[in-house]
This record gives C-alpha cells, sequence and structure tokens, in this order.
C-alpha cells in the first residue's frame, strides 16, 4: 500500500485519524535516534529512513535512483509497519529485538523479515524502537549492505601456464 502523500509531511499528516498520533509519535521517536548518515525521505512511495546519494552515491542495487534504504514506516489495512532492513540482514540485530520485545510490549511480536506490524497502537513499543535505531551506524549499515547485497565480481582463473618445452 502506498503512502497517502508525495513528501514527508503530506503522508504524516494524511495518516488515518485512529493511528495519526502513534504513527507521529514513532516517526518522532524514529528521527530522534537516528545515527548520523541517515536521514528521513520518500523510499519506494512510503515514509523512510534513508543514506543519501551524497553519501552513497550508487544508491540501492535494485533501483539505483533510490536512496539507500534502511528503515520505513507505512499505514497499512489493519497495522502500522516498521521495516528495518538491519535486523534482516543482521541475525545478532535480530536474536537482540526478539529477546527485548516482551520486555516492552505484551503483544506477541507480528514479524515477517523486516517487516514489524502493530496491530494495538497503544502498545508500539517506542523505547525499543528508539534503542533499535541506535544499534547501527550509517558506516556499519553501508558495509553490511555491500557484503550481503551487492553482485560479487566471477572469480577470473588464471589462464594455465604454457608447459615448458624440453629439448
Amino acid at each position: 500500500m502506498k503512502a497517502n502523500g508525495k513528501t514527508v509531511h503530506e503522508i504524516l499528516i494524511n495518516v488515518p485519524e485512529e493511528r495519526a498520533e502513534a504513527f507521529n509519535k514513532l516517526h518522532e521517536v524514529i528521527v530522534k535516534n537516528l545515527p548520523k548518515g541517515f536521514e528521513t525521505g520518500i523510499s519506494y512511495g512510503g515514509l523512510g529512513y534513508v543514506i543519501p546519494h551524497a553519501l552513497y552515491p550508487a544508491g540501492y542495487h535494485c533501483k539505483p535512483v533510490e536512496p539507500l534504504p534502511f528503515a520505513g514506516i507505512a499505514s497499512q489495512k489493519g497495522s502500522i509497519n516498521f521495516y528495518h532492513m538491519g535486523m534482516y540482514a543482521d541475525p545478532n540485530l535480530l536474536k537482540w529485538f526478539e529477546t527485548e520485545h516482551p520486555k516492552h510490549s505484551k503483544q506477541k511480536l507480528d514479524m515477517g523479515k523486516s517487516c514489524v506490524r502493530f496491530k494495538k497502537v497503544d502498545e508500539i513499543p517506542f523505547k525499543l524502537i528508539g534503542e533499535l535505531m541506535r544499534k547501527m551506524s550509517a558506516k556499519d549499515w553501508i558495509e553490511k549492505y555491500e557484503t550481503l547485497y551487492l553482485p560479487k565480481p566471477k572469480a577470473v582463473k588464471p589462464k594455465p601456464k604454457a608447459k615448458e618445452i624440453k629439448k
């Protein structure tokens, strides 16, 4: 589901009324805890937290005109969704989040590969999301991204040496 708006401001003011307060608070928590090098912007038509082209000119390998995505939030049909590529890419970070979640929310963790769905807006673990956002620097994310997702150069096999001719 695409966001209702073409700018960050438009997305924030067009969130359904019953979710607006929680959605905007989640955005504020993310921005407050976003490490240096990341910025808020539009990513794939939604509200994203990205590494801008100024810092990473190559952009996202799937669509280089897009900045390198890191996190995002969206108001979907039945939930507020929070996306964090760092958890998808780093099993240790994912394990940390899964371990910490019950300490911050009574709700069972509803999660896909990089998506956490919050069906009850009053159960969003804002403090936990803030902590998560501080766990990976822009430099760390770029290194992880390049290691895991960029195509590897094909190894060039050395040509066999010519056999010496015996006299």
